[in-house]
């Protein structure tokens, strides 16, 4: 399964990863290995790291906990207690290592670091008042976003899986209905 990284945000990015969670939920996490290849995958965070089922375990909590938060955020709704805790003892582990060569930036660390760094990220988003935060608006899908574009009109989380299948459906529409 390939990984969609359209929510502007590396834990949203990571809540991301169960869609349609209000009808069918498809799980694109698994196991450590899909776990794995989601954190070398994404941008800003180590590109080899190992999972075992504690720290796998502990990234699908990180995971639930980011996505109530940002729907709570959302909805205008107190925070989860439960899902603050979660993301601000995340926050507290270590950090990823990041050097610079000629070659570029490179990050290294742990799962923990990478899992630190992603409840990081979830908190500097959900702290801003100013982050506009949207849910996809195609019906099916629950992904959550970072909407910077201008005049705050993304409508999906992308074009790609989201965007075209609405519009596609809108043109068979009007197609049947002339």
């Amino acid at each position: 399964m390939d990984f969609a990284f359209v929510s502007g945000n590396p834990a949203l990015d990571l809540a991301g990863t169960v869609g349609s969670r209000r009808s069918r939920p498809v799980d694109a996490l698994t196991g450590s290995a899909d776990l794995e290849r989601w954190v070398a995958e994404c941008d800003g965070l180590p590109d080899h790291v190992s999972a075992d089922a504690t720290t796998f375990e502990a990234a699908l909590r990180l995971r639930e906990a980011v996505y109530r938060l940002a729907l709570d955020r959302i909805l205008g709704r107190p925070f989860d207690p439960d899902s603050l805790e979660v993301v601000n003892d995340a926050a507290a582990g270590p950090v990823p290592t990041i050097e610079l060569s000629d070659s570029g930036l490179r990050t290294s660390g742990d799962l923990t670091a990478a899992l630190t760094q992603i409840a990081r990220s979830a908190i500097t988003v959900l702290a801003d008042a100013d982050a506009r935060l949207k849910e996809c608006g195609r019906a099916d899908c629950t992904r959550i976003y970072l909407d910077r574009s201008r005049g705050a009109r993304r409508t999906w989380c992308g074009m790609e899986e989201c965007g075209n299948r609405v519009k596609a459906a809108a043109y068979r529409a009007r197609k049947r209905s002339s």
